[in-house]
């Protein structure tokens, strides 16, 4: 019967009431235990991902660097491009409109004289009578005038800081303080166009350098040479100026001077220079060349005159002064030495005419 139930079957039931309860709160145990290693794991995931952040900040300044070289490149490129887009400085001839005249050799200069030396007569002419700026054919007349006075060629000269050029800033190997003989200097003058070399003739020319300009001036008056002036020795002033006339006349008379004959067709020259040898060249290839007898020559060039050459040559058994000025190119003016010399070795006797005493000189 119920109402009798025995004290021991109750006690097994509040047993299995508790460890049914027991068994109820153990998983929910567990699971709290499972969720707290979770929360670790989020956490370092978090701690992992931080790196990552870190490595992509200091990539960065890599970009910023491939940037900026990108920069410097465009800068660079664009300067590159204003340069390039400076307009070229024009010589005088190119202002006076001079290379628009035509020439039957299609020649680079826009100014040319050939005259056979012995009959004086005139195979081709081009602006000759124009007068523009002579660059370096001015160390013709200096060389004139130094060889003439027949002054000691052994006598030292020291390059002084008068000599250094600040007309057009050009440069010298020969330093202030350097000591050469006066003849060492006038063969640098002649052959490569050496600037201090030829000034400091000049300063120690007796009366000094004042005189000797004018006796430049004299020198050309006293030749016939009425369309040149002369303001310094070098030619690097863009004030000293002639024409291919008066120019063809002075080649005449420097040709009857062997010093000058030797001195400017020597191909090359060497100085010392205290502990140094200074090797110099001739600055008209054309010496080198066999295909050429060369008497006499000199180069020239300042952006005002362009390239310029006068030479004084033998082609096709005559005797010739050739004068090209206001080329318009680095190597034009040889080239057009070559175009005439070609042209008078296929047609020894061109046509020509002559100007009566029109080269003839006074001394």
């Amino acid at each position: 019967m119920r109402a009798s139930t025995r004290p021991g079957s109750r006690c097994l039931q509040w047993l299995s009431a508790a460890l049914l309860a027991l068994a109820l709160t153990a998983p929910g145990a567990q699971a709290a235990g499972k969720k707290a290693p979770a929360k670790k794991t989020v956490a370092s995931s978090q701690v992992k991902r931080a790196p990552a952040k870190a490595t992509a900040h200091k990539a960065a300044p890599k970009r910023k660097a491939q940037t900026s070289v990108a920069q410097r490149k465009t800068r660079a490129a664009s300067r590159k491009h204003h340069v390039a887009a400076a307009p070229a400085v024009l010589s005088v001839g190119q202002k006076m409109g001079l290379h628009a005249t035509a020439d039957p050799l299609a020649l680079a200069s826009s100014v040319a004289l050939v005259v056979d030396q012995d009959t004086h007569e005139v195979l081709l002419s081009k602006n000759d009578e124009a007068v523009l700026p002579i660059a370096s054919l001015t160390k013709l007349m200096t060389g004139l005038l130094i060889s003439e006075a027949e002054l000691p060629m052994d006598t030292p000269i020291t390059i002084t800081q008068a000599d250094v050029d600040t007309e057009k800033g050009s440069r010298s190997r020969l330093a202030v303080g350097t000591t050469l003989t006066r003849g060492e200097l006038l063969h640098l003058a002649l052959m490569s166009s050496e600037n201090r070399a030829a000034h400091a003739l000049g300063r120690t020319y007796p009366g000094g350098l004042a005189n000797f300009v004018q006796r430049m001036n004299a020198k050309a008056a006293q030749l016939g040479m009425h369309d040149t002036h002369y303001v310094e020795p070098t030619g690097l002033s863009s004030q000293n100026r002639s024409s291919a006339r008066d120019l063809a006349r002075l080649v005449g008379v420097a040709y009857d001077d062997a010093l000058l004959r030797e001195l400017t067709t020597s191909p090359g020259y060497e100085v010392e220079v205290g502990s140094r040898t200074l090797q110099y060249n001739n600055t008209n290839r054309l010496v080198k060349s066999p295909a050429w007898d060369i008497g006499l020559q000199k180069t020239g060039y300042i952006s005002e005159a362009g390239r310029c050459l006068v030479m004084q040559a033998e082609i096709a058994g005559r005797k010739l002064i050739m004068v090209f000025l206001d080329s318009a190119g680095k190597f034009s003016r040889l080239a057009d030495a070559e175009r005439v010399r070609s042209w008078l070795q296929a047609s020894p006797r061109p046509a020509g005419h002559k100007v009566a005493n029109s080269f003839a000189t006074n001394g």
